[in-house]
């Protein structure tokens, strides 16, 4: 499965051209992209981009539901591309081929690096949990490791920068060249669940649902569950960024995007059955295979969907990554995080403010 610059758009709401075009009255001007921007309802396509994975259910829920499309409404176009992992959906934000996108910190914050803090701004959180480093049952110990290939979705995304980190915090030495105590194989994750199958690979740091298709597939056994690093159990998974240019030139588009996102979050908690299988609707439509419903019941409670970004888990996470080589030592984080249009979403539904 080739997921990783595979984008798969579909319209979900527009207007005919005629009426775009009779939006454009005498005091109305033409944005970059040809969106209407004046004293009319502003046109805009917004493109937002989210993982096959069930650690972005509030993307999947909110695309199959309809939820996005009905909070956007008729003067937005939203077109959705599909990504494996992190690095690659910001390569797509760097070349303008996204707006928007569900993604886990570390990539996050090599974006905000890159760019010198220019590129991107995390909007809200999205999923705390459901990542682990699952290996063959005869491993039963850090030590146990050493000689021995493991897989992350990509590197110097999330699970790569976790499985660095706790490798060395186990005194266990791993490169990027995929040499030192411990190979570290970055792979897709329907690749690393087949090498996992045949033995090519020990095991994997991997997110739902391929961390439990690992263990029920695989006859693999947890090693970390990586709630147990942190405080509380509670870390950022998966995140919402925006283009800053976007955010700059269409606020209103990014806050509808927000309301959509809240709904989705709310919908995936108060209705897990049906959410559950919109979820596998989703997967079936990106990967052309559905999972086990079975599968994403053992999934499901291990994560936690949230709009709260856990900022304080980014933080660590960049200095794990600093630590581990992945990140320059001198930078910082200052401005990554924008939740003036989440906290607005939120303070009028009644909910409380979240906090970066």
């Amino acid at each position: 499965m080739k997921m990783q610059g595979r984008m798969r758009t579909g319209l979900v709401a527009g207007l005919l051209a005629a009426v775009a075009l009779a939006g454009c009255g005498p005091d109305s001007k033409q944005d970059a992209k040809g969106g209407s921007v004046g004293t009319g309802a502003e046109q805009v396509t917004l493109r937002l981009g989210y993982f096959p994975n069930i650690t972005h259910a509030p993307a999947l829920v909110g695309v199959e539901k309809g939820i996005f499309a009905e909070k956007l409404g008729s003067n937005v176009t939203l077109q959705t591309s599909a990504f494996n992992a992190g690095p690659a959906a910001v390569e797509a934000i760097f070349n303008g081929a996204i707006d928007a996108t569900y993604i886990g910190p570390n990539p996050a914050i090599n974006a905000f690096a890159k760019s010198n803090g220019e590129a991107i701004r995390i909007i809200s959180g999205a999923t705390s949990g459901g990542a682990y480093l699952v290996v063959n049952p005869s491993i039963t110990s850090p030590a146990g490791l050493k000689g021995k290939k493991i897989a992350t979705p990509q590197l110097g995304n999330t699970q790569d920068v976790a499985l660095r980190s706790w490798l060395k915090a186990n005194n266990l030495k791993s490169d990027v060249q995929g040499g030192g105590d411990v190979s570290i194989v970055p792979q897709e994750n329907a690749q690393a669940l087949e090498a996992f199958k045949t033995g090519t690979i020990h095991g994997a740091w991997v997110p739902e649902p391929w961390a439990t298709r690992m263990i029920q597939e695989g006859k693999g056994k947890v090693l970390v569950d990586e709630k147990t690093l942190w405080p509380g159990g509670q870390y950022v998974t998966t995140h919402v960024i925006v283009r800053t240019a976007f955010l700059s030139e269409h606020p209103d588009a990014v806050k509808k995007l927000l309301e959509g996102h809240v709904a989705a979050v709310d919908f995936a908690n108060s209705n897990p059955a049906e959410a559950k299988a919109l979820v596998n609707q989703g997967l079936q439509k990106l990967t052309g295979k559905g999972i086990a419903p079975a599968l994403i019941d053992s999934a499901w409670p291990n994560m936690t969907f949230t709009y709260d970004p856990i900022a304080t888990s980014l933080r660590k996470g960049a200095e794990d990554a600093k630590t581990v080589g992945l990140l320059d030592s001198k930078t910082k984080l200052d401005g990554i995080y924008d939740l003036t249009r989440l906290n607005e979403v939120l303070k009028a539904a009644g909910k409380p403010e979240v906090k970066s």
